[in-house]
């Protein structure tokens, strides 16, 4: 992980492998010959700026910088700057004269830069900080962007000829113009850190192939954590699933080699008034079971436990925070594989609730067991529940690959989910839970199908898991198909492949709850 630091230092003066500026587009007439510049230097870089004797807007327009949100451009620093690297990373439009950057700009710019600088040892970031928020956003948005995952890769791989490292994170960051004994910066700061800790665990569980990571695995790294955060921990086996009912995690994990968990891991605070349940679906390999997925629906399927870590990597970040409220995460483990034993179309499944469940689709398996664990999770009679899930293609194409949906059975605590993603920097929006899709899930065998009209689909699997939730409980769910995992290039903070959708969104829930805002 990398290093954070804040300095008062001015960002010249500063020894460094590269000085990261900010540059934004203006329309506003430059003071010298007042005539119409396409970029300016953002606040933060006024040394950098005077070592280039006021003329680094000029030379970067000269090497094609438009200023452009997320645009990186590098040139060589001139006598002045300790660095031997200026990196101008684009801001997009400069904001009116009483504004400042929003933090998600600031975000995006600081994970630019350090993406675009890997392999280097220590970088200046002289951005934007007026206030305690642009500290977090810029300390937030390095960490994240300073990611990689390199946990199969051999020595030799992403070395270049002089022997850097290229695959490695950017190893430390300096945030210049923050004051490091300010309370208020030195929290944001340190909150950061936590935040971007917690997103990286994430990113490296989805990241992990399905034959180092199964069921059994995630329950031991699960474990693990919770012994070194001091979390209360449970797991319950095949055999223990079995015996308490547990029949929709049971069916999806019966055709696998590896039998399914059901793990229970929780931070208690002494002083707390309110306790939030976080479900999160861990399929470890989705094959789609006896209704196998097509061709070119396979390679990413690693990625289908991406809301069982954000589940754990949330429920850490507040142990981590010191929150003052309970947190609840249930992981719902299983491994959903064809074979003799596997659930065939057509098969009826007992829930943990009692209810049964025609299985119609078996590819729509990750309902089964967030069923399971939501049953459970609300015996424990929490304020809110909240489950996060992978969960449906019908929600990627409704909302595309950044965005991820928000249902709720409660229009304010759903409101206020959404508030809360904002805050955090992540993309999403409300969805209903239309009623009249609820018929075409009616079974002629059981109380409930699985799959209901193709349209409308994200939706439908809303409906199905409130039919698990109790009466009176307020529940959310987040579908997170589309941003969990970047088959893309890279952008901002986000790197390819896993990217920790939904950790800040559910941190900031439980700050939320624990500040007394539970919606």
């Amino acid at each position: 992980m990398s290093a954070l630091t804040l300095s008062t230092s001015s960002a010249a003066a500063l020894r460094a492998d590269a000085v990261v500026v900010g540059v934004a587009k203006s329309d506003k007439a430059g003071k010298a010959d007042k005539a119409r510049t396409a970029v300016v230097v953002a606040p933060g870089g006024e040394a950098v700026d005077k070592a280039f004797d006021g003329k680094l807007a000029a030379t970067l327009e000269t090497l094609g910088a438009s200023g452009g949100e997320g645009e990186v451009t590098k040139l060589p620093a001139p006598a002045g700057v300790k660095a031997p690297l200026v990196v101008a990373v684009g801001l997009g439009e400069l904001p009116d004269e009483d504004e400042l950057f929003d933090a998600e700009t600031l975000r995006r710019a600081a994970g630019a830069a350090a993406r675009a600088l890997a392999g280097s040892k220590k970088a200046v970031l002289a951005l934007p900080v007026e206030d305690a928020e642009a500290v977090a956003a810029v300390s937030e948005g390095a960490l994240l962007g300073a990611y990689s995952f390199t946990a199969f890769r051999g020595k030799k791989n992403g070395k270049a000829k002089s022997g850097k490292d290229t695959s490695a994170p950017l190893a430390e960051i300096a945030v210049a113009g923050a004051k490091p004994r300010d309370k208020a910066h030195k929290a944001a700061a340190e909150r950061a850190q936590v935040l971007a800790d917690e997103v990286h665990r994430a990113r490296d569980l989805i990241n992990t192939p399905s034959n180092d990571l199964n069921p059994k695995t995630f329950a031991d790294r699960a474990r693990a954590v919770a012994k070194d955060h001091e979390l209360a921990f449970e797991v319950l086996d095949e055999k223990a699933l079995a015996k308490g009912g547990f029949g929709g995690i049971l069916g999806v994990g019966v055709g696998s080699a590896v039998p399914p968990r059901l793990v229970r891991i929780a931070h208690t605070h002494p002083k707390a008034e309110r306790t939030v349940a976080l479900i999160g679906k861990g399929i470890t390999y989705d094959s789609g079971g006896i209704s196998l997925k097509p061709a070119g629906h396979n390679e990413t399927m690693k990625c289908d436990m991406s809301g069982a870590a954000a589940v754990l990597s949330a429920v850490t970040a507040a142990a981590r925070l010191g929150l003052q409220v309970n947190v609840t995460g249930w992981l719902a483990l299983a491994e959903n594989m064809p074979s003799g034993s596997a659930t065939r179309p057509g098969d009826v499944l007992t829930m943990y609730s009692g209810k049964t469940v025609e299985v119609l689709n078996t590819d729509a398996e990750g309902r089964l067991v967030m069923a399971d664990a939501l049953a459970r999770a609300c015996e424990e009679e929490p304020d809110a529940v909240v489950d996060i899930a992978t969960l449906t293609g019908a929600m990627m194409v409704a909302l595309g690959n950044r965005t991820f949906g928000i249902m709720s059975n409660d229009d304010d605590f759903r409101e206020g989910l959404h508030e809360a993603a904002e805050e955090a920097g992540e993309e999403a929006w409300p969805m209903p839970l239309p009623t009249h899709l609820r018929k075409a899930m009616d079974s002629p065998v059981a109380d409930i199908a699985n799959v209901g009209e193709r349209a409308g689909g994200g939706l439908a699997a809303g409906l199905f898991l409130e039919e698990f939730i109790s009466e009176d409980t307020v529940w959310a769910h987040l579908d997170i198909a589309g941003p969990a995992f970047n088959e893309g290039g890279p952008f901002g903070y986000t790197p390819k492949g896993g990217t920790g959708s939904g950790v800040r969104t559910l941190i900031r829930l439980v700050e939320r709850t624990a500040e007394g805002e539970l919606g």
